[in-house]
């Protein structure tokens, strides 16, 4: 939680987070990540400051967990003087122990996101669905988080300022900003409706901008000019392609040329033979690709 320190920018953990996109169609498969269409909205997660402190974070927890379908998960909410946002005692449940920064007593409006990452811990932890790392598990439990409709509440509580900073989670804003639009684009949804905060909605403008750009790489039809030239003259000149580009050629059993190139919803790698203008499917999003291989 950067509170008054510097807030890091840019897109430092992109290739874990499209690991983690991927990891959880795995896990979950296309349908049931289709259940999670309805994000969490500002009415669900509202806190006033006349409400009382802890029947009120109770409150917004069990809001949260009914968005992650946990129905049997109990979140006992306190409070303590820590360094960290918060933190969850990940047991075998059903109750759970989850300790905010004190932090929050003045911050309400931000309980809601904090709570939010730490339901998702408890979401992968009973998944059994984790990375080999303690980082590489806070980029996914944040990617999660903001794909399967409750992460929009992360990037809203980023604020910055010339004299103080707020962030919480471990994803950039740019980050939280791309995951997003990933989710907006999949299930047609505009979550900056519902951001307070204008770095959020710039952060979120800056992340559906590369979102765009994963749907306009080559052998996609919707791939600029200059992509479709790139990969007109690596086609060429396969399997020497440049270590820069997405897709790469080999041959399949037979000697035919094939292409492999990253789904640009889910990021699982495709394999096409390379023959002219195709449509596929994606098999693990089901998402219908127009290509040109």
């Amino acid at each position: 939680m950067a509170n008054g320190g510097p807030v890091e920018h840019g897109y430092p953990h992109l290739e874990t987070v499209r690991a983690a996109v991927t990891a959880l169609y795995r896990r979950l498969s296309h349908g049931t990540v289709e259940t999670f269409s309805a994000s969490v909205t500002p009415a669900d997660v509202a806190f006033c400051d006349t409400d009382d402190l802890h029947l009120g974070a109770q409150r917004v927890a069990r809001e949260i967990v009914r968005h992650f379908r946990l129905p049997d998960a109990r979140l006992i909410v306190g409070f303590r003087e820590m360094t960290h946002a918060a933190n969850v005692e990940l047991t075998s449940g059903p109750e759970y122990f989850v300790e905010l920064n004190d932090r929050f007593r003045a911050h309400r409006r931000d309980i809601g996101a904090a709570l939010a990452h730490e339901v998702a811990h408890v979401y992968l932890h009973r998944l059994d669905l984790s990375f080999p790392t303690t980082a590489e598990n806070e980029i996914l439990t944040d990617t999660v988080t903001a794909y399967l409709g409750a992460g929009w509440l992360l990037l809203d509580a980023y604020r910055e300022d010339g004299v103080s900073s707020q962030k919480l989670g471990y994803l950039t804003p740019e980050e939280f900003g791309y995951v997003l639009a990933k989710r907006a684009l999949f299930f047609h949804e505009d979550p900056s409706v519902w951001f307070t905060s204008p770095q959020a909605h710039t952060a979120y403008v800056r992340g559906m901008a590369r979102a765009r750009r994963d749907e306009q790489q080559p052998p996609l039809t919707a791939a600029g000019w200059a992509g479709r030239r790139r990969y007109a003259h690596d086609r060429r000149h396969a399997p020497d392609v440049p270590p820069a580009a997405s897709y790469a050629f080999a041959p399949d059993g037979l000697g035919h040329l094939q292409v492999t190139f990253p789904c640009p919803t889910c990021h699982q790698r495709i394999r096409l033979p390379v023959r002219g203008r195709v449509r596929a499917r994606c098999g693990l999003c089901r998402t219908v690709l127009e290509c040109d291989t």
